[in-house]
């Protein structure tokens, strides 16, 4: 029941990236299966559960695409068990043969150098592909890395896909966007879309550069972090309306000394825990289509627009239909 005015969306960006297991990526990446034990989807959705909330999954489509069932059967899962599946882009996985067949060039890999036939293409594929798996319709994109561009947020409007978790400082200052508002409430862009930013902060740094920290749990991979030291730099003497929190499938587990996820314990499960339980006295916890209500209700209400034409001005990526 909505009574605070304050919200929160959990967001889990489901990936099974190549360069993060040496085998059974979907296993030990999505479901967080290892020899010694497991944490994964499971665990985070049964702390969500546990204070009778949803998590929202932004599904790395491409990953589906390229592991197949075993990767389709846990959307199945996320979908079954009701929690929040949402279109994630990692294109740069895809197999040079994917862009062959279906008429473009393999280069460039990045979604946001994309010119604006293929991040049509691109984003209308996925989210078509993924819907049929959920057999739900696609509320919300965000971009892997947050790479996006204007090809990419012109595609959402003539889709009707309404909702963006792309704005980023940090991703904007990697050079990875071509904008960003210093934003922690959502804003309109001028094509319709309503674009929900991923709560950050700027912390003093030495210099001229800016440091943008993320919500993310953990905010460490070295060290463990309680739940207060994960929203305390976030939160602290800020009114933040909608806050948003980014993790991944693989969030619960660590890395080895070459990349990869491996189970060591279950501390980052109790934390996160944790960390459910302190949102959720603070904060209404809500999905992409609580969000949706919330704001043609009024409750959730943009606080300015921004002009496309800050993006669409951007130079165009090198062409990328082949001949």
């Amino acid at each position: 029941m909505m009574k605070r005015e304050r919200y929160a969306l959990v967001t889990v960006d489901a990936e099974a990236q190549p360069k993060r297991a040496t085998q059974d990526h979907v296993e030990r990446l999505i479901w967080g299966v290892h020899e010694n034990g497991t944490a994964g989807i499971r665990e985070m959705c049964t702390a969500a559960d546990d204070v009778g909330v949803k998590l929202v999954y932004f599904v790395d489509a491409c990953g589906v695409y390229l592991h197949g069932e075993a990767f389709s059967e846990a959307v199945r899962w996320l979908v079954h068990a009701g929690h929040d599946v949402q279109l994630h882009t990692h294109t740069e996985f895809l197999p040079d043969s994917f862009w062959t067949e279906h008429g473009f060039a393999t280069r460039p890999r990045l979604l946001n150098q994309y010119d604006e036939e293929k991040s049509l293409f691109t984003i209308r594929y996925f989210s078509e592909y993924l819907a049929g798996i959920t057999g739900r319709p696609i509320n919300a994109f965000r971009a892997g890395a947050f790479r996006w561009n204007a090809g990419t947020l012109r595609a959402q409007g003539e889709l009707g896909i309404p909702l963006s978790f792309n704005n980023s400082m940090w991703a904007y200052g990697r050079g990875f966007c071509p904008h960003a508002e210093p934003a922690n409430h959502p804003f309109l862009w001028s094509n319709g879309v309503i674009e929900v930013p991923i709560t950050e902060r700027r912390f003093p740094t030495f210099g001229n550069r800016e440091w943008w920290g993320l919500l993310a749990f953990p905010a460490s991979q070295r060290y463990r972090d309680p739940p207060w030291w994960v929203m305390w730099p976030f939160t602290l003497g800020r009114n933040i309306q909608v806050l948003v929190v980014l993790l991944h499938s693989w969030s619960l587990l660590y890395w080895d000394e070459n990349g990869y996820g491996v189970y060591r314990d279950d501390r980052r499960q109790e934390d996160f825990r944790k960390l459910m339980c302190r949102l959720a006295k603070d904060y209404d916890i809500i999905t992409t289509e609580d969000f949706l209500n919330l704001h043609a209700e009024g409750k959730i209400a943009a606080t300015h627009t921004v002009d496309f034409a800050k993006v669409e001005n951007m130079p165009d990526a090198a062409h990328s239909k082949s001949s």
